[in-house]
């Protein structure tokens, strides 16, 4: 069995089932047999998860195309009753967290803030060796989600925002956030945080992305 949704051009999962047939592929195809599907479904029967689909759903409908991801995320929160946000920023967008916090403060959230190099642990604490800091020779502060994500634990925050954590170190703060996690701001230094730009681009100037594969 095969998932490739991302190269179906006919998104019969749009329309009610029945209305198109199911790519060979397609995870609902009747001769699939995706135990999962059936396992998510029955999972929204959840109280907690229901209210987080129906807060995500009417946020949607609400501000689609009309509101930036920020108005977005409060009012989100909003629909989920909660009043204690938590901001997990880089040190590197710190000004970007700063304006974050001060957007939230004024429509009265309470808002913690803790940023990634939070800690100070040496990168060789976890096995670094010296050439492989950004800069060899110096003192360089690992980054440290999961301090970020307990720090806000303890705030007891009932969401959390990340702003510009770098590849992996979000991956590490999502699984130890006890709250739930959205993202405001996917880090990418080389394309002003527009990480999509290089997949728009992959047929001209990022070509290479696409060459990378077949060398």
């Amino acid at each position: 069995m095969e998932l490739r949704c991302a190269l179906c051009q006919v998104q019969a999962c749009r329309q009610e089932p029945g209305g198109k047939p199911y790519p060979r592929f397609c995870p609902m195809a009747p001769e699939n047999e995706w135990r999962a599907l059936a396992t998510a479904r029955a999972a929204y029967g959840d109280r907690e998860t229901q209210e987080l689909a129906r807060a995500a759903a009417r946020t949607e409908a609400a501000g689609y195309c009309k509101e930036p991801r920020v108005e977005e995320i409060m009012n989100f929160a909003r629909r989920l009753g909660v009043q204690r946000l938590g901001i997990a920023s880089c040190v590197g967008l710190i000004r970007e967290a700063g304006l974050l916090q001060e957007v939230l403060e004024a429509n009265d959230f309470e808002v913690f803030s803790v940023c990634c190099k939070v800690g100070s642990i040496p990168k060789e604490e976890i096995g670094l060796s010296d050439e492989e800091k950004i800069r060899p020779g110096q003192f360089e502060a690992l980054c440290n989600p999961i301090g970020q994500a307990l720090l806000l634990n303890e705030a007891g925050t009932g969401l959390n925002v990340a702003v510009g954590l770098c590849v992996g170190h979000d991956s590490l703060f999502f699984r130890h956030s006890a709250a739930p996690v959205t993202v405001l701001v996917a880090k990418d230094r080389v394309t002003g945080h527009n990480p999509a730009a290089a997949l728009y681009t992959s047929h001209s100037y990022y070509r290479r992305l696409r060459e990378a594969g077949r060398s």
